[in-house]
């Protein structure tokens, strides 16, 4: 499982966990990490972010229900 699976896969599991006092042990040791670390974009990165940001000004987006409607036609649902 690469990281970027593995994380999507714990923030998925930690959307549905209610106990308060576990959450703050896990956001106790998320700021532990993201204190000493400073993530850097790549080049390629910092690119797209700009191109985003130029769709998201000229209105070249989508609404959340049509990219659900694409997603479900593309899985083959309903």
């Amino acid at each position: 499982m690469s990281t970027v699976e593995l994380r999507e896969k714990i923030i998925h599991q930690l959307a549905n966990i209610n106990d308060a006092a576990f959450l703050q042990a896990i956001k106790t040791l998320v700021d532990s990490i993201a204190e000493k670390e400073v993530y850097k974009l790549s080049d390629y990165q910092k690119e797209r972010v700009q191109l985003g940001r130029k769709q998201l000004i000229n209105g070249q987006t989508f609404s959340h229900d049509d990219l659900q409607k694409e997603i479900n036609l593309w899985l083959g649902s309903k």
